[in-house]
C-alpha cells in the first residue's frame, strides 16, 4: 500500500507541477519529459532569426566551429529551422518514451538472461537434493529470524544464495536467488495479497546489502584516478553491516522475534570474525593488489559456487534418472521458470522506472534535494558532506541516477576528496529501495508491503549516518 501511494503521489504531483511551471512560463517545453535522453542540453527557449535580422549572435554561432556560442550559463545554437535556440542545463534522466525503451534493452533483457541461467542451476540444486541438505543446516539459525517458516523450508537454500551473492558484490547473481526464495515463500502465504513476516524480513536485509567486495565501486574510483582505489572497500564493509544489524533489529522488534540466543548471535559473531579477518588482509594489501584480489575473489567465488552444484548433481545423478531426467533436461526445465519470472516482474520494473524519470525530470527531485541541502546547511553540517548527498537521495530510486551524481563528484571535487569517498560509500553500501521493492513482491503479485518500505528507508539512513562517521574517522 504505501509503495502504491509512493507511486501515485509521484506521478500527479511531479505533472501537475510541470504543467503549472509551464503555465508560468517557466518551463518551456513538455517534449524533454517524453522524448528528451539523459544529459542532453535543455531547451529554454527559441527565437526566431528572421526577428533579429543581422544579429552579431547569430553570426558567431554560424561560424563558429562547433556551431554553439556560450553565453554565461547559456549555450546558443541553432535549430534545423535556423531558429535560435538557448539551452541551460542537461536533462536529469532519460524521457518516458526513452525509459521505457531502455528499460526493456538495459534492464530486462539482461535480467532474463540472469534470471534463465541462474534458475536453471537453482534447479539443479533442487533435483540433486541438494536443497533440502542446505536447509536443514541452517535451519537453527534461520528458524529464529524467520519463525513463520518451518524448519528446512527450501527458500533457506535460496536466501543463502542470495546473501552470499550480495556478499561478494554479485548483484546480477542475487537477484535471480532471490525472487526464488521470495517465490518459495510465496507459497506457504495464506493471504497472497499481503506480504508474509518471512518476505518482509528477508527483503529488508537483502535491501540491507552486507557487501564485502564492492569490485564496481573500486573500477569507478580507478577510472576517476584514485590514488588507492580499494582503500573505499573497509568503510563500505562496516556502512552495510550497521545496515544490515539495523535493518535485522528493528524488523525482529516489530515482528517481535527474540535474537538473543545462541545460534543467532552466533551467526552474527562468526561472519563479524570472517569480515573482521579479510578485512585485515585486504588492508596489507597495495592498491593495486586490492583490486586484483577483490575482483578474483568475487569472481572465483561465484565460478566455484557454479562448479560446486553442477559436480554434486553429477555426483548424485541417480536422483535425476529416478525423477526420469537428467543434468542438462533439469537446468533447461529450471531455466524456462526463470524465464518465465521475468516476463512476470516486467510490468512492475516499468511502471516504477517510468514514474521516477517524470519525477526526475519534472524539477521535483531537485527541489526535494536543494530543500535537504539548505536544511543540512542550516544545522552546521560540513559542506563536503552536503556536496554528497545527492547519491544518497538518489540511490534509493535509481541506481543509474545515483551512479552519474557519484562520478559527477568524483570529477568536480576529486575522487580522493571526502565528497569523493562519501558518493561512493552511499553508492556502494545502500540499495535501490523502491525498485527492489516493486520488483520482489511484484513477482509474486503480493500488493501489499506493509511496513517494508518504512524499514528499508530508515536503513538506509542509518547508513547515510555511518558513512559519514566512518569516513570522517576512516580517512
Amino acid at each position: 500500500m504505501a509503495l502504491s501511494r509512493f507511486w501515485t503521489f509521484m506521478l500527479i504531483l511531479s505533472i501537475g507541477y510541470v504543467l503549472v511551471m509551464l503555465g508560468l512560463g517557466r518551463h518551456y517545453s513538455l517534449g524533454s519529459l517524453i522524448n528528451g535522453k539523459q544529459g542532453e542540453m535543455l531547451v529554454v527557449g527559441e527565437t526566431d532569426t528572421t526577428m533579429i535580422p543581422g544579429s552579431a549572435l547569430v553570426a558567431a554561432i554560424r561560424s563558429a566551429d562547433l556551431g554553439a556560442v556560450q553565453r554565461g550559463d547559456t549555450l546558443f545554437t541553432l535549430n534545423k529551422s535556423g531558429a535560435l535556440v538557448a539551452n541551460v542545463g542537461t536533462q536529469p534522466a532519460d524521457g518516458l518514451f526513452a525509459t521505457c525503451r531502455n528499460t526493456i534493452t538495459d534492464l530486462w533483457l539482461p535480467l532474463i538472461g540472469y534470471l534463465t541461467f541462474f534458475c536453471g542451476l537453482l534447479n539443479l540444486l533442487i533435483d540433486s537434493r541438494a536443497m533440502e541438505k542446505v536447509a536443514r543446516f541452517l535451519s537453527p539459525v534461520f528458524h529464529r529470524v524467520f519463525p513463520e517458516l518451518r524448519k528446512g523450508h527450501p527458500a533457506y537454500g535460496f536466501m543463502t544464495l542470495n546473501f552470499a551473492a550480495n556478499f561478494l558484490g554479485l548483484d546480477s547473481a542475487a537477484t535471480p536467488f532471490g525472487l526464488k526464495a521470495m517465490e518459495s515463500m510465496q507459497e506457504d502465504n495464506p493471504t497472497k495479497e499481503r506480504a508474509t513476516n518471512s518476505q518482509i524480513m528477508f527483503l529488508c536485509l537483502h535491501a540491507a546489502g552486507l557487501t564485502l567486495l564492492p569490485t564496481s565501486i573500486i573500477g569507478y574510483r580507478a577510472a576517476q584516478g584514485a590514488a588507492n582505489p580499494a582503500d573505499i572497500m573497509v568503510p563500505c564493509i562496516i556502512t552495510s553491516f550497521v545496515g544490515t544489524l539495523v535493518a535485522l533489529f528493528l524488523v525482529s522488534a516489530k515482528q517481535r522475534i527474540n535474537l538473543f540466543n545462541v545460534p543467532v548471535m552466533g551467526a552474527v559473531l562468526g561472519i563479524s570474525v570472517v569480515i573482521g579477518g579479510l578485512m585485515a588482509y585486504i588492508t596489507s594489501l597495495t592498491g593495486v593488489g586490492k583490486f586484483h584480489f577483490t575482483d578474483n575473489l568475487s569472481n572465483g567465488m561465484l565460478l566455484t559456487i557454479i562448479g560446486l552444484i553442477v559436480a554434486y548433481a553429477f555426483l548424485v545423478e541417480k536422483y535425476f534418472t529416478e525423477k526420469g531426467t537428467n543434468l542438462f533436461d533439469s537446468f533447461v526445465h529450471g531455466a524456462k521458470d526463470g524465464f518465465t519470472t521475468g516476463l512476470r516482474v516486467l510490468p512492475y520494473m516499468l511502471a516504477m522506472l517510468a514514474a521516477l524519470s517524470i519525477f526526475r525530470n519534472s524539477g521535483l527531485m531537485g527541489i526535494v534535494m536543494d530543500g535537504l541541502s539548505w536544511t543540512l546547511a542550516l544545522v552546521g553540517v560540513d559542506q563536503r558532506v552536503i556536496d554528497a548527498i545527492p547519491v544518497a537521495l538518489m540511490r534509493p530510486f535509481s541506481a543509474g541516477g545515483s551512479r552519474g551524481f557519484m562520478l559527477d563528484a568524483m570529477k568536480t571535487y576529486g575522487a580522493d576528496s571526502l565528497t569523493g569517498q562519501l558518493s561512493c560509500l552511499f553508492q556502494g553500501a545502500a540499495e535501490t529501495t523502491f525498485y527492489v521493492v516493486a520488483l520482489y513482491f511484484g513477482s509474486v503479485n503480493v500488493k501489499d508491503s506493509r511496513y517494508t518500505l518504512g524499514i528499508m528507508l530508515l536503513a538506509d539512513l542509518a547508513c547515510v549516518i555511518t558513512a559519514v562517521f566512518v569516513c570522517r574517522l576512516y580517512f
